[in-house]
């Protein structure tokens, strides 16, 4: 399987979307397979974890997000359960639980339920390795600065917005994560 003939598919027509969706997991993707190298005794599968990041965003296309060349009509927190719904339909079901797992440190129901979010109401949290180093991965990348790459501490607060459970869960990661 190669992520970027799928990507290609999807954003050939989005050329400006496709480049930002790239770039972004080319970055989260480098991070993941170096998280890989570093900690051999996680045993990570590396073709899925490249694959997999490559594809964790592929949903934005479906959502509304104009400053990252999004012109879709889904809100921009439903790209992952968008995604999971393009992966499945490409029969990558693997894939597809890492693109709806990785807003985030992952939403519980209670916290879907309790924001009122525009998702299905149930648990979407990595549970595999694989699902949290990229999930983990992902955080220090934006799809809106390219350029930058964010400091454990920057990506702290960022999650701040999701509750001090994920600051403290992103924290734990990186202390088994960290590269």
């Amino acid at each position: 399987m190669n992520p970027m003939e799928l990507i290609h598919r999807y954003y050939a027509d989005e050329p400006a979307l496709e480049h930002i969706l790239t770039v972004h997991s080319r970055q989260v993707a480098q991070r993941a397979l170096q998280v890989a190298v570093s900690h051999p005794e996680l045993q990570l599968d590396t073709t899925f974890l490249y694959e997999a990041a490559m594809l964790h965003d592929i949903g934005i296309l479906r959502c509304d997000a104009p400053g990252i060349e999004c012109h879709g009509t889904e809100p921009y927190i439903r790209h992952g359960v968008e995604g999971a719904d393009i992966l499945r339909r490409e029969g990558l079901p693997r894939h597809a639980r890492v693109a709806e797992r990785h807003t985030g440190t992952g939403l519980t129901r209670e916290m879907i339920v309790r924001q009122q979010l525009p998702l299905p109401p149930c648990d979407l949290v990595p549970e595999t390795t694989e699902e949290r180093v990229i999930c983990y991965a992902d955080k220090f990348y934006s799809k809106s600065r390219l350029e930058v790459e964010k400091t454990p501490e920057q990506v702290m607060r960022s999650l701040a917005k999701f509750g001090d459970e994920c600051a403290a869960l992103f924290m734990q990661w990186h202390q088994i994560f960290s590269i």
